[in-house]
């Protein structure tokens, strides 16, 4: 997978924590057998940087942990339409995930487990939300969603 990483935060974001995002996304992507051109960008920002985000595009006046732009979805109206040989070379940029650095510590303290595991939870379920799951369309979706989040991080080695 192509992953852009960005750092936006204030203190910046360690090596070691990058490395796992682009690890658990990578492996991520291989249990949803993404192609290999798929491309996506995570971006780390701090609380009012999120919160402006979140305020703009969501019309929430709060910061909040991830938040996920995906650039398709089944909603889309004109899909573009290639014959199989073309769409194979295409890469395919599912979108963009922003995560607060500072929400990610405060819920990792709240529940007494480590910044690493909190990390690579949002940025999974973030990840979901780009590849079309939805836990907000009804219970069964939720628990599809919760269900492959847990067997995802899980395979990873990410347990609570």
């Amino acid at each position: 997978m192509d992953l852009a990483i960005y750092d936006q935060t204030q203190k910046g974001v360690s090596t070691e924590h990058i490395e796992l995002v682009t690890s658990v996304l990578n492996y991520a992507g291989d249990f949803l057998k993404l192609p290999e051109t798929t491309e996506m960008s995570v971006t780390f920002v701090n609380n009012d940087e999120i919160q402006r985000i979140n305020r703009e595009y969501r019309h929430l006046d709060k910061a909040t942990d991830v938040i996920s732009f995906a650039l398709e979805d089944e909603d889309d109206d004109l899909p573009i339409v290639f014959d199989d040989e073309m769409a194979a070379d295409l890469a395919k940029n599912i979108g963009d995930i922003f995560v607060s650095v500072d929400k990610v510590q405060e819920q990792a303290d709240f529940l007494e487990h480590s910044f690493e595991r909190e990390l690579g939870f949002l940025v999974v379920h973030g990840f979901l939300h780009l590849n079309n799951y939805d836990h907000m369309r009804g219970e069964a979706e939720e628990k599809e969603m919760f269900g492959l989040q847990r067997e995802i991080l899980d395979g990873y080695g990410l347990t609570r």
